[in-house]
């Protein structure tokens, strides 16, 4: 029985989990991140429409507010099923929506939603994960979950965007919610739970309509809502008028800011914060928060998660309309799935083996550096072939580039898929080391959303400097922001001791 086979001292199922898990993780996120963007250049919606997508990592970035819940109602499983339900739900619609003369614009409304529901969804898989492993075995997975992670991406982008280019946008949506909906179902008769019940949701509903918290979040709604207001006002427009720059910065850009802004003032004044919670047992989200940036050199590892992909990001944003507008849309999902699926496998599983023998800190700038020299390919790859560049090409038939044209292609998204695997590596690792056990759904959420506020600002930059200099300079701009990342990694705290 497979329950019984023994791989170096961790069960053969878990293998199987493991991968299934972080496969459902890595598909919607690559289906919001990379395929709807897509998808809406093929419908001819502008660079500076596509860019905004790029906000759909927002949810992303605030998950950590809601993640002390996931960590203290029901169990990581039902969280997860349920998160996959709505997921699968959502595809099919999108497909109702697609030929529909209003199906962009809900389309793309619709998948802010399903963000925020990939968003509690990766909360949960990521606190299974570290729930049914311990530490030694969760390093010994690190290089498999991110292989199935990239798997997942290459599916979307390789299955799903091929059905949509060459077939119906209707039915790539209807394939991507048939491919979730089989990891649900296994997921649903299959996987077991590893933690005890804790409260249900009928008792966080009830603990989050107390008179208190209630009237929390009435401040903090009428609160969103002045300043809302206060962004579509005469005045605001006034200011904006006065100092131009105002108006690359909205309300989503707002609200990301002033949650950092929020937690670099909890990491200066953390011990009179500490001393202050201490009074206050039931502070479990304060006390989650603090935990974390309670550490020493927390400023330039907030620094460093910060920034550590905000070039992949504005890469990650505009790959899909270049090569859209590079007429070789059709040639994507077949380039990703014989090129690029082999070259994440190797990438990931090389990643895991080489942080699990050598370390972190010896692998991390390397792993790094090979992941934004992507970067400069797709610089040197744009500038080449910018006779071929055309918006014309959104929505319009292929275009024939020649064989070594697309050979080239080819070449730069395996490499891009390789490296890509051994940061997925590096970023999955450094995260869990951030995690204190107490903490760990919390925790990573911080982590990971964190993450994400760099890659949002940069990705919505992205499109509006793709539509005023070309992809050529963009993808050379975002090599140039990846640059301070890098350079803080000497200076990292040492967390190899949270193997």
């Amino acid at each position: 029985m497979i329950n019984k086979i023994k791989l170096k001292g961790v069960l053969a199922k878990d293998y199987i989990w493991a991968f299934t898990t972080y496969f459902t993780e890595g598909f919607p996120f690559t289906i919001t991140r990379t395929v709807v963007p897509l998808f809406l250049r093929d419908m001819k919606v502008s660079l500076e429409g596509v860019g905004l997508t790029s906000l759909y990592g927002l949810p992303w970035i605030l998950k950590f507010l809601w993640g002390p819940q996931v960590d203290e109602s029901a169990t990581k499983r039902v969280w997860l099923l349920w998160m996959q339900f709505f997921i699968v739900l959502s595809m099919f619609v999108a497909a109702i929506f697609a030929p529909l003369s209003f199906g962009i614009q809900a389309i793309a409304v619709m998948f802010f939603v399903v963000a925020i529901i990939a968003a509690t969804h990766d909360i949960a898989i990521d606190g299974y994960y570290m729930a049914a492993l311990n530490k030694n075995d969760q390093a010994k997975f690190v290089g498999f979950r991110a292989m199935a992670y990239r798997i997942a991406m290459v599916t979307a982008t390789g299955v799903v965007v091929t059905i949509g280019t060459t077939r119906t946008w209707s039915l790539a949506f209807i394939v991507a919610g048939i491919i979730m909906g089989l990891f649900f179902v296994y997921h649903f008769l299959f996987l077991k739970e590893v933690e005890d019940y804790k409260k249900t949701f009928g008792q966080l509903f009830l603990g989050l309509i107390k008179l208190k918290k209630l009237f929390g979040f009435t401040l903090l709604a009428l609160a969103v809502v002045v300043v809302r207001y206060f962004f579509k006002s005469a005045t605001y427009s006034n200011i904006q008028d006065a100092y131009p720059f105002l108006k690359s910065i909205n309300f989503a850009h707002g609200i990301g800011l002033l949650l950092l802004l929020s937690l670099v003032t909890v990491a200066v004044f953390r011990k009179k914060i500490k001393r202050l919670l201490t009074k206050n047992s039931d502070s479990n989200y304060s006390k989650a928060f603090l935990a974390f940036v309670d550490r020493d050199g927390i400023g330039v590892v907030l620094s460093f998660v910060i920034l550590l992909r905000t070039g992949d990001w504005m890469l990650s944003t505009m790959v899909s309309p270049f090569f859209v507008d590079l007429g070789v849309k059709v040639h994507y999902g077949w380039l990703t799935g014989l090129i690029g699926l082999p070259a994440s496998i190797i990438g990931a599983m090389v990643g895991g083996w080489a942080i699990y023998k050598y370390s972190l800190k010896k692998v991390i700038w390397p792993f790094i550096l090979a992941q934004n020299v992507t970067l400069l390919l797709y610089m040197f790859l744009a500038f080449y072939l910018s006779n071929f560049i055309s918006p014309n090409n959104a929505g319009g038939p292929p275009v024939d580039i020649g064989r070594f044209n697309l050979f080239l292609i080819g070449s730069t998204m395996c490499f891009e898929q390789l490296a890509a695997g051994l940061g997925t590596s590096v970023l999955m690792t450094y995260l869990m080391r951030l995690c204190i056990p107490e903490y760990k759904a919390t925790h990573y959420a911080i982590g990971s959303g964190l993450m994400s506020l760099g890659g949002m600002f940069s990705g919505v930059a992205s499109g509006f400097l793709a539509a005023w200099i070309g992809y050529g300079w963009t993808f050379g701009i975002s090599f140039l922001v990846s640059i301070p990342g890098m350079l803080l990694i000497p200076f990292l705290p040492n967390y190899e001791n949270k193997k």
